[in-house]
């Protein structure tokens, strides 16, 4: 079966009465934990994304290893869960947020790579796409962002 396209799925979610739309949105958060996270988001935290942002950081810290090394599996699996999270809210602040953290805690934490260049480059690539990011954003707030970037570059080396 074949899906139906945004635009068709949102005209028939249109013409459901309110219990309809409530089942069908239950039923939809029953399959996937995907999709009762997006829904939780959407719920209870979207009305607060400065908070949210601080609670996905707070998780963050909590996933980062105490030592001064990471694997690159720890890593990578940390910025998978956080590009999740970031895709809920979609809003490029809390995005900056969110992957500044990520980043400005291996500069505080003082985690290295070792020799690990998939490591580094996932890093740089986080650095690359807070970049893309800031683009997007008015001056004022790419300032008070590039503020609070500084020295997170040289971390690669």
């Amino acid at each position: 079966m074949k899906a139906a396209s945004i635009h068709e799925l949102k005209k028939s979610l249109a013409n459901l009465d309110r219990d309809e739309l409530l089942d069908a949105c239950v039923r939809l958060a029953k399959y996937k934990v995907d999709n009762k996270e997006l829904l939780t988001y959407l719920l209870m935290h979207a009305d607060d994304e400065i908070g949210y942002a601080d609670a996905v950081c707070d998780e963050i810290d909590q996933q980062l290893p105490a030592s001064h090394t990471i694997h690159k599996k720890t890593m990578r699996k940390i910025v998978r869960w956080m590009d999740k999270y970031i895709r809920y809210s979609g809003n490029k602040e809390t995005e900056l947020r969110i992957r500044i953290h990520f980043c400005r805690q291996f500069v505080e934490r003082k985690i290295r790579f070792r020799s690990c260049r998939v490591s580094a480059n996932m890093y740089a690539t986080q650095l690359k796409k807070i970049d893309k990011a800031m683009e997007k954003l008015h001056p004022d707030l790419q300032f008070d962002f590039r503020y609070q970037m500084q020295g997170l570059d040289a971390h690669i080396s």
